[in-house]
Formats: C-alpha cells, structure tokens, sequence
C-alpha cells in the first residue's frame, strides 16, 4: 500500500484534502497533508518562502512516510512536486497533478500563464499583502473560480480558509532534469469544469509533458471538496497500477 503525501495549491492548506483521508485508508493508503512553510505567516516568515524550499521540505516529509510514496499536487502546488522530484527521484514512485500546473523546465507558473485571457474578475480580487510578499484574494473571486459547483456551505468553509499566497515561488523559473525529474512517472487528474486552469490549458500541459496517464473529472477546480470519492478513487488506480 502507499503512502499518498498532498501538497495544496495556492491561498489553501493541507486541510483541503481532508475528505480524502476515509476513502484512501479504507483501500489500505496512508494520507500525509502538510501546510507548506509561510502560509499565514506575517512578513518575516514570508520573506523565507523560495520554490527551492518548500521542494525541500516536501522532501523532507517523504522521508518520513512510509514507501511507497505518491506525491500529488494541486494547482499551485504543481510546481512544488515537480522541484521535490527533481531534488530527490528516488524519494517518489509517482507523481500526480490535480488540476494542476505541470511547468517544463526553464518556465515559471507565471510564464505559463501569460498566454491565456486575462480575467478581470478574478484579478480585482487580488491585493498585495506584507509590502508584496504575498497576494491576499477575495472570497468571491475564489468562489467563482476555484468551487462554483460546490454545495453553498462548502463554498464559505472555503473562502473563510483562505490565507494570503507567497509570490516569490510563482515567479522562480523552475530548473528540471530528465535524468531525475523525468524518471519519475507523472500522472494527470483533469477537471473538466476548472474556471482557474482551464481544461484547454491543462490539455496543453499534458501535451507538452506526457503523462502515463490522464483521468478527467467532472469537478470544477476543487475536486477534493465536490468529487472527493471520485478523486480517491482516481488515485487509489493510480496506486494499483503500481502493484
């Protein structure tokens, strides 16, 4: 059996994969959902946030799982698993993007971005926080496009977990091997009804960096909240097909 370590997207925590624990232990999984460093902290705290380290303390936590382990990100959190496996290969058995940013080498998550149309919307939500360091985003915004297909009481627990999302990260070009990031097989979770990384644009990623395999939900941008037993039970194949 595995041990499925989460790692959460932008402005969220480890508390969003919490409808996941029941299902995957009930297949014999084991589920580890940390808050990556900085988040809700003040401007000290934030000013320590890099990519290098949060891919570090994703590493570090691997270490202490018991193996295998499948390391998953959401959003955000993309290019966080792609920077651990390039760190430390041997750490992971699989990699799986949910709705995820699946970033190639030598491109940040804002270059990956700046193609698509901008959303007026959701921008006018944002505000900068602790002199720049990070991006605070109003609950409507986050409504609209991370859970609009979430039942209403989900929508609010949401919005009211937010925390501000450190920048730095977004901006950092991420640097990638297929000698030690490559090895390490990815797997994609698409949902079909994502308003923030758009099925078109998760497509393209996938075309970009194949997968060994792709499965579709039919979720907005919060799986884990809407379809949480359709996304254990994606995972709990992915984990399968490693057996």
């Amino acid at each position: 059996m595995a041990s499925f370590l989460m790692i959460h997207g932008a402005w969220h925590g480890g508390w969003c994969f919490d409808r996941l624990r029941a299902p995957l232990a009930a297949a014999g999984h084991a589920m580890a959902a940390p808050d990556l460093p900085g988040m809700g902290g003040d401007a000290k705290a934030l000013a320590t946030v890099t990519l290098e380290r949060w891919a570090r303390f994703v590493v570090e936590a691997a270490a202490t799982l018991p193996e295998p382990v499948i390391l998953c990100g959401h959003s955000r959190g993309g290019i966080v698993i792609s920077r651990a496996a390039e760190l430390a290969p041997e750490r992971f058995a699989a990699l799986v993007y949910i709705a995820a940013m699946l970033v190639p080498d030598g491109r940040s998550l804002y270059d990956m971005r700046a193609g698509g149309a901008a959303d007026a919307a959701f921008d006018a939500g944002l505000s900068p926080v602790a002199g720049g360091l990070a991006v605070a985003l109003a609950p409507t915004g986050a409504v609209a496009h991370f859970c609009q297909l979430c039942a209403p009481a989900d929508q609010a627990m949401l919005a009211a977990r937010l925390l501000p999302e450190p920048v730095r990260p977004l901006g950092t070009k991420l640097r990638l091997t297929d000698a030690r990031y490559g090895r390490v097989p990815r797997h994609y979770v698409a949902c079909r009804h994502d308003r923030m990384i758009p099925l078109a644009l998760q497509r393209a990623m996938q075309a970009g960096q194949p997968c060994a395999s792709v499965t579709t939900l039919e979720s907005d941008h919060s799986p884990f909240l809407g379809a949480p037993d359709e996304l254990a039970a994606a995972l709990i194949t992915i984990a399968e097909r490693m057996e």
